[in-house]
């Protein structure tokens, strides 16, 4: 690098679960340094992991539930600014749709994740402010529109496994 060369550019990159049943949404609620939010049962993807297998995991660890991904519902760019520090952020969010199995109410869910919930899309619309991400209303919405792709869409190669 020269030097005055910015340094390369990196996005987090995460993995998020569209999940509905009954005409609900999973959500969590969670703290942040915002204040309690709502968000899809999200994370970070992990080394040595799929995306899909990321987003199997994460549902586990924020919300207690199974989870089966059947659809890649998009890919999505969010750039945030965190409010304590100020550090410029940009996220890329792979959102997957699919079937939430068995629940299993005796783990313990992840560090700041104060309760699940089932929302409708009116009450999820009517409360933008309360969202982690705009990414929870963007994704719900894409999935009400019916976009799916398929999960083949996204390869990983086996080197990321090893």
């Amino acid at each position: 690098m020269t030097s005055g060369a910015r340094e390369r550019w990196k996005p987090h990159v995460t993995v998020a679960a569209v999940i509905e049943r009954d005409g609900r949404f999973l959500l969590i609620e969670e703290h942040t340094s915002d204040g309690l939010k709502l968000n899809n049962p999200a994370g970070h993807l992990e080394p040595g992991e799929t995306p899909a297998q990321g987003c199997i995991r994460e549902v586990l660890e924020e919300a207690a539930y199974d989870f089966t991904p059947e659809a890649l519902v998009g890919v999505y760019l969010n750039r945030f600014t965190k409010t304590r520090t100020g550090e410029d952020v940009t996220y890329l969010r792979l959102a997957f749709c699919g079937r939430a199995g068995a629940h299993h109410p005796w783990r313990e869910l992840d560090s700041g994740i104060v309760r699940t919930l089932w929302l409708s899309p009116e009450e999820i619309r009517a409360c933008p402010e309360r969202h982690r991400s705009p990414l929870v209303l963007q994704s719900m919405e894409d999935y009400l529109a019916g976009q799916r792709f398929a999960l083949a869409l996204v390869h990983t190669h086996p080197s990321v496994l090893r």
